[in-house]
């Protein structure tokens, strides 16, 4: 039996690389530009992080450019991102007092568009304890130390609110996590994560992300993999989502069992996937297939 099952787990996954190899290419659409309402530029690729040693070329590309036009088109106007919804949903929280101490998030931090700017771009980080902490566990550690207020569940849609309303204060901004000193260890086991094989098609992220980017695999234009879009907004799930959330449905496509969101595992990886876009801006909220 464990013989069958592993010729079937062989087959399974030379059939899914056969099906991503011999489906038409397409290169990303380099001759369009990310212009936000006609007035930002977002520049959507950026020379290759050194620490890829080649991995992907000379040159990494943001997601946006492997989407189709009409797709593309949402993320130029903010009228027309169906992202912005949930973003003001998330200012307006922002300025909610909540908790037993009745206090905003901007009684502690002011203004939004001010104390926030620069801060998505650098995360994840290490914190002053030692530990690795995304967005999440942040906001979530104002909620509950400072304002008295119930932790929000990681992919709670109070969540994404409110992380793509602090994402789109840094847009524009380039990627810019740290990477050494102590945010090495975690940045390796998210690295050694990344072409790590899961699940019953024995797959990892740089399977398709790495080896395979610009094929097809059935309808979805595989693209490099770049996190800098999120939360953003998926039109095949028709709402918002956000890092981990993907983690997690990559992890159930290769027919494995995925990490929790929020976990441990998941924040090292993804440290690792947001810098191999280091230099590429920030484009949350973005918009995908």
């Amino acid at each position: 039996m464990k013989l069958q099952h592993t010729m079937t787990a062989v087959t399974v996954l030379a059939a899914t690389l056969a099906l991503i190899a011999t489906g038409p290419r397409a290169e990303p659409a380099q001759d369009d530009q990310l212009v936000i309402n006609g007035e930002e530029e977002v520049p959507t690729q950026a020379p290759a992080p050194a620490h890829l040693d080649g991995a992907l070329g000379d040159t990494i590309y943001s997601g946006w450019l492997f989407r189709d036009p009409d797709t593309r088109a949402m993320q130029k106007d903010d009228f027309d991102n169906p992202m912005f919804l949930f973003v003001d949903a998330g200012i307006e929280t922002w300025n909610t007092p909540d908790g037993t101490e009745g206090k905003s998030c901007a009684d502690c931090h002011n203004a939004i568009e001010d104390s926030m700017k620069g801060v998505r771009a650098a995360l994840p980080k290490v914190t002053e304890k030692g530990e690795l902490w995304s967005l999440e566990n942040f906001v979530n550690d104002c909620r509950t130390n400072r304002m008295g207020a119930e932790a929000w569940g990681w992919n709670s849609q109070e969540m994404k609110n409110m992380t793509a309303a602090i994402g789109l204060q840094s847009r524009g901004m380039p990627v810019a996590v740290a990477i050494d000193g102590e945010a090495a260890p975690f940045w390796e086991k998210g690295k050694e994560m990344y072409y790590t094989r899961y699940g019953q098609l024995e797959m990892s992220c740089a399977n398709c992300h790495e080896d395979n980017y610009g094929n097809y695999i059935r309808s979805d234009h595989l693209s490099q993999g770049q996190i800098n879009g999120f939360p953003l907004y998926r039109l095949k799930d028709q709402g918002a989502v956000s890092t981990h959330q993907r983690f997690v449905g990559c992890v159930r496509d290769t027919r494995g069992v995925p990490f929790e969101a929020g976990s441990q595992e998941f924040r090292e990886l993804e440290l690792y996937v947001a810098s191999r876009g280091l230099g590429l801006p920030v484009e949350t909220p973005a918009v995908r297939h």
